[in-house]
């Protein structure tokens, strides 16, 4: 595909993918990144396209990319409320604790730059290896790296007012469970 070809189609197709995601999603910001997205697929692959499928083949691939976009970020957003807490000996200060961490972290993960937050879940949530990631999103392992790197530093950055907060709460709970543990008899590991 020529510089031209691309263009051409870019100038004649990106609004309507730009809209059809709008529709989607609700936020324009999220359309207009996901309608880039499936424009720099084809770009990045040298599809040959013809000119009959082409708005029909830019509506699959924005469909699945913004699908695989919210599964990841609903993913993402599930893991504090499968994440379940033995409420013995938890004080509702512990309890609201937990929901103050809940909510620092998922509004860290929402102000995270996408690329940076892409990378994150697909190694935290989907558990995949840099390499992985590295070749499904078509880059180097070192731009992975770079990306989680900026990513661990978005999380420090939003969640620092908490981190002795919640380092004295994990201490504490900790500390419940394990005494709870001994008066049942059972093992602390």
């Amino acid at each position: 595909m020529t510089t031209e070809e691309f263009t051409q189609l870019f100038d004649l197709y990106f609004n309507d993918i730009r809209k059809y995601l709008l529709y989607r999603s609700g936020d324009e910001t999220i359309a207009t990144d996901i309608a880039q997205d499936a424009f720099m697929r084809i770009w990045e692959k040298q599809m040959v396209i013809e000119q009959k499928t082409a708005k029909n083949l830019l509506i699959k691939i924005a469909r699945d990319l913004y699908i695989n976009r919210y599964h990841k970020e609903k993913k993402a957003f599930r893991f504090f409320e499968t994440y379940q807490i033995d409420e013995k000996g938890l004080t509702p200060e512990d309890q609201l604790n937990f929901e103050a961490l809940k909510e620092a972290y998922e509004n860290a993960l929402k102000t995270m730059p996408e690329k940076q937050r892409e990378v994150f879940l697909m190694s935290r949530i989907d558990e995949l290896k840099y390499k992985e990631i590295a070749d499904q999103l078509g880059l180097s392992v070192k731009a992975i790296e770079k990306r989680m790197s900026l990513a661990l530093a978005h999380l420090k950055t939003h969640l620092r007012d908490q981190v002795n907060h919640i380092v004295l709460w994990f201490t504490h709970l900790f500390f419940c469970i394990t005494t709870i543990k001994k008066r049942e008899g059972r093992s602390i590991t």
